[in-house]
C-alpha cells in the first residue's frame, strides 16, 4: 500500500501459482497461503489459482490487481482473449470507467432461461416463443439498486459458442440456469464447458424451487461433483435459489451478479474508440437491415459510420432495448440500429470509422481476403497445427474433449490424462461426458482449438459433417493405453523447440557514409558466406555486439539486392542504427528451431 493509503496497481495473469503470486506481491509464500486460507481457499505453494482469487489476496496485501491482457509475451494464447477485450486493454488506464456487466444466460433446454429473463425485465417474452423455446438472440437491460445490468438471451450455448468463435464473446458473467427438480443434464454440462472455455465467471440460478419435487441439495451435490462447488459449502460458485415463475429470489440473483461484477473489474472508456458486438440482425420491411448491437467501448452516436464484417453504413436511427429512439449509447448498451447496407452475422465485431470511404475500403479489403469478421476465418486444429502454434509460442496446452461409452471408462481416462505433463505443456480437458460425439462437441472444439477423443463411441452423422466443415480432429480409440500413449506422444511433439543460431555470412565494414533516407550506412566486403536482406543482422565491435536487428537496405552499385555473396562489396543500412565505425563486422544469421524429441 502506498504512503497515502491507496492500493498499489499491479498486473497479474489469468492464472498464477502461489509462489509466483508471493513474488509479485513481494510477500512471503506463508503470508499468501495464510491469506488464502482465511478466504476459504486451501492451496499449496505450487498450486495455480485464478485471477479473481489472486486479486482478492492482492487487495488484502495492499495491491489493486488488473488482468494482464498481453499474455502472448508470457507464452499464453492471446487468441483466447476476445478481440474487443484486447482493444480495451490498449486504452489509457486513467480513462477507463466502470460499465454495466453483460450477462449471458445458458442452461439445459426448458430449465427456464427465457422465463427467468422474462421475470427480471417484466416483459412477456416466453409466451411469444414457438413452443416456449427461444428462437432468436436478444439483448436487454434492467436496473437494480440504481445500477444497470445488460443481458444477452441466447437460444443455447451453440450461439454463445458461435459468438466466441468469431472472437467476440460478449458476456462478462454467465448465469447458468439449472432446474431444481431436474438437476444437472447433458446440456448443463455442455453449457458449463462453454462458459469455462470462455473463461468467464459462472453464477448458478437454481430455478423451479417452488415445485414440490424440487431437490435443491441433491442438485447442489451434482454441481459440486462437476466442479461448481456452492459458496455455502466453502466453494467459489454462487448458487442462488429462485423461482422465475413465482418471481422469488430475483433480487438475490441480481445482487449476486453485481457482487461478482464488482470483483471482476468491468471497465470501458466511454470517450474512447467505439466498438462492440453484433447480437442479431434481420431484414425488416420499410426499415432495411436492422441490427442489435452491444456497445463495448466508446459511445455510439447517430450519424456514426460503422463497419462490421463485410457490411457498413451510417447510423440513421438508434433505439434502446425498449424501442425508444435515442441519440447515443454508452458502453454495455444493447441497441437496435438502422443504416447498414447488409445484414451482418451474429458475433461480428463492429467499429466506428472516420468516413464512409474508409468503411468501403475496409469492406473491399475483407472481401478480397475472404474474411468473414475482420479476422482470418476460423479453422479447427489438428495435432500438427497445434504443434506449430506451440513452436510459435501461441499455445502451451493440449485441449481435449473426451467422450466415452460409459462412466466406468471415462473416469480412468480422465485421471490418466490429468496427470500428464511434459515440461510446461499440459492437458486441459474442456469437457468430458458419456455418449456419442455430438454437434455441440464439435462446436466447442472448433471455438476452443481442441481435439475430440472418442472411446468406444462414434460421431453422430451431423457431427461428422460439421467436423469436416470446421476441420475439427476426432480421434477414436477402443484401448485405453493406446489413447494415453498417443496423448503422451502428442505432448512430447508439442514441446517448444530449442532455438539455434546459424551464421549465414560475415562482412567487414570498410567505410561509413551518409544515406538520405536511413542516415548512416556502411560500405562492406563480404568475407564469409552470404548476406541476406531479410535475415537478422548483428553489428560487432571487437567482441561486443553493439546492435541486433534488421537491415533497412542492402545495395550493390546503388541497386537494391536480396543477397550478396562472399568476395563482393555492398552497402548496408540498419533499421534504428546509425553508429557504424570503420572496422566493425556485420554478422548475418537466422534462428533455426530444433525439436527436443
Amino acid at each position: 500500500m502506498s504512503d497515502n493509503g491507496e492500493l498499489k496497481p499491479i498486473e497479474l495473469p489469468s492464472s498464477i501459482t502461489v509462489r509466483e503470486l508471493s513474488e509479485h506481491l513481494q510477500a512471503s509464500p506463508i503470508d499468501v497461503i495464510k491469506t488464502l486460507m482465511a478466504n476459504g481457499v486451501m492451496a499449496n505453494i505450487n498450486q495455480e489459482i485464478d485471477f479473481d482469487t489472486a486479486a482478492i489476496i492482492a487487495a488484502e496485501l495492499g495491491f489493486d490487481a488488473q488482468l494482464e491482457i498481453s499474455e502472448a509475451e508470457s507464452g499464453k494464447d492471446i487468441s483466447e482473449i476476445p478481440l474487443w477485450r484486447q482493444w480495451i486493454a490498449k486504452e489509457t488506464p486513467k480513462n477507463l470507467q466502470p460499465r454495466p456487466p453483460v450477462i449471458g444466460i445458458l442452461g439445459h433446454v426448458d430449465h427456464g432461461k427465457t422465463t427467468l429473463l422474462d421475470a427480471i425485465r417484466e416483459a412477456n417474452v416466453a409466451e411469444g416463443e414457438v413452443g416456449g423455446i427461444t428462437q432468436h438472440i436478444g439483448a436487454y437491460q434492467v436496473k437494480h439498486n440504481d445500477r444497470f445490468i445488460s443481458f444477452i438471451d441466447t437460444p443455447g450455448h451453440a450461439a454463445f459458442t458461435a459468438m466466441r468463435a468469431r472472437g467476440a464473446q460478449g458476456a462478462d458473467i454467465v448465469v447458468l440456469v439449472v432446474a431444481a427438480d431436474d438437476g444437472v443434464m447433458p446440456q448443463t454440462r455442455e453449457a458449463i464447458a462453454h462458459a469455462q472455455a470462455a473463461r468467464v465467471p459462472i453464477i448458478v440460478a437454481l430455478n423451479k424451487i417452488d415445485r414440490p419435487n424440487a431437490v435443491p441439495d441433491q442438485v447442489k451435490q451434482q454441481l459440486a461433483e462437476i466442479g461448481l462447488v456452492p459458496d455455502e459449502w466453502d466453494g467459489d460458485t454462487l448458487v442462488i435459489p429462485i423461482s422465475a415463475k413465482e418471481q422469488k429470489g430475483l433480487d438475490d440473483l441480481l445482487e449476486a451478479i453485481l457482487l461478482v461484477a464488482d470483483n471482476t473489474k468491468i471497465y470501458a472508456n466511454p470517450n474512447g474508440e467505439v466498438f462492440g458486438t453484433v447480437i442479431e440482425a434481420s431484414q425488416e420491411r420499410g426499415r432495411g437491415a436492422v441490427a442489435t448491437l452491444l456497445v463495448q467501448n466508446g459511445t455510439l452516436k447517430t450519424g456514426d459510420v460503422v463497419v462490421t464484417g463485410q457490411s457498413h453504413g451510417r447510423i440513421k436511427a438508434m433505439f434502446d432495448y425498449q424501442g425508444v429512439a435515442i441519440k447515443k449509447a454508452p458502453p454495455s448498451s444493447p441497441i437496435s440500429v438502422m443504416g447498414l447496407d447488409e445484414i451482418p452475422a451474429a458475433g461480428e465485431i463492429f467499429k466506428v470509422v472516420e468516413s464512409t470511404k474508409v468503411a468501403r475500403t475496409i469492406v473491399h479489403d475483407r472481401q478480397l481476403q475472404g474474411e468473414q469478421s475482420g479476422a482470418a476465418k476460423h479453422a479447427g486444429m489438428t495435432l500438427e497445427q497445434l504443434f506449430a502454434r506451440v513452436q510459435s509460442g501461441e499455445a502451451q496446452e493440449l485441449r481435449l474433449i473426451i467422450k466415452a461409452d460409459v462412466q466406468g471408462s471415462l473416469e480412468p481416462i480422465i485421471s490418466s490424462l490429468e496427470e500428464m505433463q511434459v515440461e510446461d505443456i499440459r492437458v486441459n480437458i474442456l469437457h468430458a461426458d458419456t455418449g456419442n460425439v455430438s454437434e455441440n462437441d464439435v462446436m466447442l472444439a472448433s471455438s476452443s482449438d481442441a481435439i475430440i477423443i472418442g472411446f468406444n463411441v462414434n460421431p453422430d452423422p451431423p457431427a461428422r459433417r460439421l467436423a469436416d466443415t470446421e476441420k475439427v480432429s476426432i480421434r477414436s480409440y477402443n484401448i485405453i493405453y493406446r489413447l494415453t500413449e498417443d496423448i503422451d506422444k502428442a505432448l512430447r511433439g508439442l514441446l517448444a523447440p530449442e532455438q539455434k543460431e546459424v551464421v549465414l555470412g560475415r562482412a567487414n565494414v570498410l567505410a561509413v557514409f551518409s544515406a538520405s533516407k536511413i542516415g548512416k550506412a556502411a560500405g562492406c566486403r563480404v568475407v564469409e558466406g552470404t548476406l541476406y536482406r531479410n535475415a537478422f543482422m548483428r553489428v560487432m565491435r571487437g567482441d561486443e555486439a553493439v546492435f541486433e536487428g534488421e537491415a533497412a537496405s542492402l545495395k550493390r552499385h546503388q541497386e537494391d539486392v536480396r543477397e550478396v555473396r562472399e568476395g563482393f562489396e555492398c552497402g548496408i543500412g540498419m533499421k534504428g542504427f546509425n553508429d557504424f565505425e570503420d572496422g566493425d563486422q556485420v554478422v548475418c544469421y537466422k534462428i533455426e528451431e530444433v525439436k527436443v524429441f
